[in-house]
């Protein structure tokens, strides 16, 4: 049985009513294009996470690089090249089916974040794929981001978690390793230390 909700809200109305009127500056932040100081926060991030919907639900993904490996093609468009990963391309066929995407920037030590919405899609152009190259490697596809509206979200977020306080960053070892979640994941059928002493390997050979 589904966990059951206490107490739900069920309308717009309901909902409007427990929240004040947002201020001034949280609706005029926002803006259909890049400026300047937006374009500076992109070029910045080493990071970013992308956000889908398709007819198989929702998908959340991370995409990091060296900062400055998302283009900015001109102030309402984004090139965001599909690096290297598990071939799951979750993301990718959900952008085929249902274009809307959103992005969120993070800059290590920032505690302002960058979010944007808008439309994606896929080129597999051989020359602007080439342009991608890092270490002669060169994506299959570059995703071609339509910017709708751009915002900066305040820090509150950063600050309460204290992201970047590294006297709560964690340590090999006090969580699980990719090797035993994957065995927890298949009830042991795969993973475990053998997947671990393997992977720092694996990554750095495919990381393009």
């Amino acid at each position: 049985m589904p966990f059951p909700v206490p107490d739900p809200i069920r309308d717009l109305a309901e909902l409007d009513a427990m929240f004040a009127a947002p201020a001034t500056p949280s609706i005029r932040k926002v803006t259909a294009q890049l400026t300047p100081a937006y374009r500076r926060m992109i070029e910045a991030s080493p990071f970013f996470a992308l956000a889908t919907s398709g007819p198989r639900g929702l998908d959340c993904s991370p995409r990091g690089d060296a900062a400055g490996f998302v283009r900015i093609a001109d102030e309402s468009t984004l090139l965001l090249p599909e690096r290297r990963g598990n071939n799951r391309i979750d993301s990718l066929r959900n952008l085929v089916s249902d274009p809307r995407a959103a992005l969120m920037f993070l800059i290590p030590g920032l505690s302002e974040i960058l979010r944007i919405n808008g439309h994606a899609f896929l080129s597999r152009n051989r020359e602007l794929c080439d342009s991608f190259q890092v270490n002669g490697s060169a994506p299959k596809i570059v995703i071609v981001f339509q910017i709708d509206a751009v915002m900066f979200q305040c820090a509150r977020a950063i600050v309460r978690s204290r992201l970047w306080d590294q006297a709560l960053h964690r340590t090999p070892g006090e969580l699980p390793t990719a090797g035993s979640m994957l065995a927890d994941a298949t009830a042991g059928e795969e993973g475990g230390s053998a997947y671990d002493a393997a992977l720092p390997e694996r990554i750095r050979t495919t990381l393009y």
